[in-house]
């Protein structure tokens, strides 16, 4: 609906930068209409309802890998595999729920069996459900018996691939994702072993494009890496440069590739790095940094995806991640922009979402502070509208309450679907 939002600060993530006493006026089509200082307000807006924020209204939030049939619990994949359909729609429309509670009001979700991420779309799009404006993309594509296969994304080999992007088109995906290597949770699966060649990924890489869709990858092995990179992929969903003997390793010249080749990066370092943070423990997070640093350096545009929805990683969690991505060295500046603008177009949506201008949609958050002085503002938004439309956040525990145990070995913290 047609209202003023204003604010102490208004950062538009655009041309006009950050404007002191600002504000943001949006329209019945849930778009925005004016963005400026509230003392330059057009006449034409004066009349509008108006709902003031102290501190900060920015761009909502961009979680580039969720996965809303997981609960964020234990044990996220067997209850999956053991819930019905109708069972997982109940789960998902909860998370999705927790995600715009959290301020996200867009989402990927990168892992949903028999579609379901496409009816919870549909349902938010409609108006019948609350949530994030949802990216689907379908089962991930993984060969027989490999990497999240009780998704049922299975296809061996480049024409069966071909056909399967081909059938998620045919169902409405909005993207497509390939298991380019092995993860850690899958059992009899590894993720320093590629799952596909370089021809058999550039073969759906090449049909996802002629569909008008982004393909991403999880990549996780220094090999499955360099196949996606050089068959076209868009993203590298957690780049962890595992090497073949399984440690942790980096290539520079691949690094070079990335770069060279415009593919963004997601590590989906998420509230697990955070409790490891906290307790300072973890080799893991000294190598992360390392990439970070590595990446940036040579230029790699970096977005914010979280995992969301796998092994004691909630929803509502969002904020962590960002707090991950300063603590690795990314300035709270390139954080922001990682979790809005950066994020848009990683996914192709730079003309819908990402910033605060006239035309793009009125996906805004306001938080109690200046997230560029303190990131932990964003922990809990005072205001979310997505799409013009107002929520009211549901409830949901402290970032603090979450701490457990840091948790044993790598291939607990690594992060998997």
């Amino acid at each position: 609906m047609s209202r003023i939002y204003s604010a102490d600060r208004v950062r538009t993530h655009a041309a006009a930068g950050t404007i002191a006493d600002a504000s943001v006026v949006t329209d019945d089509e849930g778009l925005i209409a004016w963005v400026g200082p509230t003392d330059e307000l057009p006449a034409v807006h004066a009349h509008l309802p108006r709902t003031r924020v102290e501190g900060t209204i920015m761009p909502g939030l961009i979680d580039t890998h969720v996965h809303l049939g997981f609960d964020g619990g234990p044990n996220p994949v067997e209850r999956m595999m053991s819930e019905s359909d109708a069972e997982q729609l109940v789960l998902m429309l909860r998370s999705a729920r927790q995600l715009l509670s959290a301020g996200v009001t867009t989402a990927r979700d990168l892992g949903a069996r028999n579609y379901l991420d496409v009816v919870v779309r549909d349902a938010i799009v409609r108006g019948d459900a609350r949530g994030p404006r949802l990216i689907a993309s379908g089962a991930p594509l993984t060969p027989t018996g490999g990497h999240c296969w009780f998704m049922g994304g299975e296809a061996d080999g480049g024409y069966e691939l071909r056909t399967a992007v081909r059938r998620h088109h045919e169902q409405g995906v909005d993207s497509i994702k390939i298991m380019s290597t092995g993860g850690f949770m899958t059992k009899g699966s590894a993720p320093w072993f590629a799952q596909y060649s370089q021809d058999e990924l550039a073969l759906a890489i090449t049909d996802a494009h002629r569909l008008g869709k982004k393909a991403v990858a999880h990549a996780h092995g220094i090999e499955g890496i360099r196949h996606a990179v050089r068959a076209g992929i868009d993203a590298l969903e957690h780049c962890t440069f595992v090497a073949s003997d399984g440690s942790l390793g980096f290539d520079a010249e691949l690094a070079d590739e990335i770069a060279a080749r415009g593919v963004f990066v997601s590590f989906t370092m998420n509230v697990l790095a955070w409790q490891m943070l906290r307790a300072g423990t973890g080799g893991f997070v000294e190598h992360f940094a390392m990439v970070v640093r590595e990446l940036r350096s040579r230029g790699v545009r970096i977005v914010t995806g979280t995992d969301a929805g796998i092994d004691r990683a909630p929803h509502h969690a969002y904020a962590a991640t960002l707090e991950v991505h300063a603590a690795l060295g990314l300035p709270a500046e390139d954080v922001l922009m990682a979790a809005t603008v950066v994020a848009a177009e990683s996914m192709g949506l730079a003309d819908q979402i990402g910033a605060l201008r006239p035309g793009l949609a009125a996906d805004l958050i306001g938080v109690a502070g200046d997230p560029l002085a303190d990131l932990t503002c964003l922990r809990r938004p005072t205001l979310v509208v997505a799409g013009g439309e107002e929520f009211a956040p549901d409830p949901y525990p402290d970032l603090e309450a979450l701490a457990v145990p840091a948790p044993a070995g790598p291939g607990a913290v690594l992060h998997e679907h």
